[in-house]
C-alpha cells in the first residue's frame, strides 16, 4: 500500500472522533484526526453523566483523549476539513494545504445550536442559560428557574414539563410560542407559571443571571434559564459526498445504520451529534467506539481480499 494512503480519516476531535481514533489506533490502523477545535460543549465548565469523569471540564476530557490517541500513533491535524471527494476506492479529504487520501472516513463534526434571538442568551449559554437538564439541572436545583420558548417548540414544552423535577419554582416564558390548551393544562398542573408575551432579554449583574426582562419592561427574578436551541448538523462533508438528510423528525439528519455506516456511502461512517442531536458526551463516545469497530471490520475484509488476490497466481 502506498505510504500516503492511510486507513481512516476522522473529521472531528470531540468525544466521538477521539474515541474512534483510540480504538483504531489500538487496532494498529493508520489514522489521522482533523480537528477544528470548536466542540459544541466548549462554553460549558463541566460535564456530567460520564462514568468516572463526572464534573470534569469538557476541554480537559478532550486533552486527555488527544494524548491517549496519540500514544497509539494517531495523528492529530489541527484545522478544518473543507472538502471531500472520492477517487476510486479512496476518499480524499482537503484540510488546509493537505489532501488526505484514506480508505475510510468517519465524520464526527457535531452540530450548531441556534439559540433564541434574545439579548443575553448567547453570552450566558453554557453558564446560566442552559439547554440540557441532564447536563446542568442538578447544579441549579431548587433555584428560581425559567424556560424560554424558542425555535424548538417541542423541546420548550418538554422542558416546561420536565424541569419541575429539579425545581418547583419555574416560570415558562412562551416568548411568542403558541401553546395549545392541552399543553397549558399539563404545564400548569406541574405547578409552573406561564407568562405570555415577548422576552426582551436577560438581566445580568455581577456575572450572573438575575432576572428575565419582558418587552414591556417587567423583570421577573430568575437565576437560570433553559432554552430550546434549533439543532443544525454540521454535515457538509456528508452532503458533498451525496448523502441526504432524512425527512423524519423536526431536525433531520443524515441516516446511519446501528454501526454508524452512512446510507448509500460505502466506506463512510458518522457518529455523535452530527447524526444524533440528543447524544450526550458518553453516548457520542460510545457511538465513536461502535463506528470504529465497524470500520476495522470493513478494512479487514478489504485486506483479506487484497491478500487473496496477491497470492492467487502462486496458488
Amino acid at each position: 500500500m502506498s505510504e500516503n494512503i492511510i486507513d481512516t480519516v476522522i473529521v472531528g476531535g470531540g468525544a466521538a472522533g477521539l474515541t474512534a481514533a483510540q480504538v483504531l489506533g489500538r487496532a494498529r490502523r493508520a489514522v489521522t484526526v482533523v480537528d477544528a477545535g470548536a466542540p459544541r460543549n466548549a462554553p460549558a465548565e463541566h460535564m456530567h453523566g460520564y462514568l468516572g469523569h463526572d464534573g470534569l471540564n469538557p476541554a480537559e476530557l478532550l486533552a486527555i483523549g488527544r494524548r491517549e490517541a496519540q500514544a497509539y500513533g494517531v495523528r492529530i491535524l489541527s484545522g478544518a476539513a473543507t472538502a471531500v471527494r472520492r477517487d476510486g476506492d479512496l476518499i480524499e479529504v482537503v484540510a488546509g494545504d493537505e489532501v488526505l487520501r484514506a480508505r475510510t472516513l468517519l465524520v464526527a463534526t457535531g452540530l450548531t445550536d441556534v439559540l433564541p434571538a434574545v439579548d443575553g442568551v448567547a453570552e450566558r449559554f453554557g453558564h446560566d442559560a442552559i439547554h440540557c437538564p441532564f447536563c446542568h439541572g442538578y447544579e441549579v436545583r431548587d433555584r428560581p428557574l425559567a424556560v424560554l420558548g424558542g425555535d424548538n417548540p417541542a423541546m420548550s414544552v418538554h422542558q416546561a414539563l420536565m424541569i419541575p423535577q429539579w425545581s418547583r419554582d419555574l416560570v415558562f416564558f412562551t416568548n411568542g410560542l403558541e401553546v395549545d390548551d392541552a399543553d397549558r393544562a399539563r404545564i400548569e398542573a406541574r405547578g409552573t407559571r406561564i407568562v405570555d408575551g415577548a422576552v426582551a432579554g436577560l438581566v445580568i449583574e455581577d456575572d450572573a443571571l438575575r432576572a428575565v426582562r419582558l418587552a414591556d419592561g417587567t423583570e421577573i427574578p430568575r437565576e437560570a434559564v433553559f432554552v430550546g436551541p434549533r439543532f443544525v448538523p454540521q454535515d457538509d462533508l456528508l452532503l458533498q459526498l451525496g448523502a441526504e438528510r432524512g425527512a423524519a423528525g423536526p431536525f433531520p439528519t443524515v441516516p446511519v445504520d446501528p454501526m454508524g455506516a452512512v446510507a448509500g456511502q460505502p466506506g463512510v461512517w458518522a457518529a455523535g451529534n452530527v447524526v444524533n442531536p440528543m447524544a450526550q458526551v458518553i453516548v457520542a463516545a460510545g457511538a465513536g467506539s461502535v463506528a470504529a469497530t465497524a470500520i476495522s471490520a470493513h478494512l479487514l475484509e478489504r485486506d483479506i481480499a487484497a491478500d487473496l488476490a496477491r497470492v492467487a497466481p502462486a496458488i
